[in-house]
């Protein structure tokens, strides 16, 4: 006997929703963040700019390290505004790329605060390395700004949380449903 046509499946596979090409949205960047993260991708690129623009130097090591640091610090801070504002942000979960963001950016603002430091003291006294300078203590200022208002979030955050966490049982759970007398 043929009962194909009788049962069918219980449950249907869920359609995924369609994805679309290079889709942005700000939607993960939410209060402060956002302005954080351009301010991070904006000051880094002028630092660049402002490095690129020095055309003699005396003491090269430290500029060629602020170049390497400031470039470096740019295109981090680019790609993970890029994961933000894509579709690549579900891809990978909120959890992951919250942890990659809480490792990369006091690295990235430490590494850019002592190459400023290094072309702050290697600099010889132009302008546009001064500029340079400025721009690479602004830029690691970001960058470590975001740290302490996400430290300060997250302890917020902690501080709110119930102290009865799902899984515990209170005492009147423990209890029989009917009392034995």
């Amino acid at each position: 006997m043929d009962n194909g046509n009788v049962y069918n499946a219980t449950t249907e596979p869920q359609a995924k929703a369609p994805r679309r090409f290079l889709s942005c949205t700000l939607r993960h960047l939410r209060g402060w963040r956002l302005p954080t993260k351009a301010l991070q991708a904006i000051l880094s690129l002028v630092a660049v700019i402002c490095e690129e623009i020095v055309e003699d130097c005396i003491k090269c090591g430290g500029l060629y390290f602020f170049e390497f640091i400031s470039c470096s610090a740019f295109l981090l801070s680019l790609l993970i505004l890029c994961v933000y504002c894509t579709d690549v942000y579900e891809t990978l979960g909120e959890d992951k790329v919250q942890k990659a963001n809480l490792f990369a950016m006091p690295a990235i603002g430490a590494f850019f605060l002592l190459a400023s430091i290094v072309l702050a003291v290697t600099s010889s006294g132009s302008a546009v390395e001064s500029a340079a300078c400025v721009f690479g203590f602004l830029a690691s200022a970001a960058f470590l700004a975001e740290i302490i208002v996400e430290y300060y979030c997250r302890k917020q955050n902690v501080d709110r949380r119930p102290e009865n966490p799902g899984n515990t049982q209170r005492a009147t759970e423990n209890q029989p449903l009917n009392k034995e007398s």
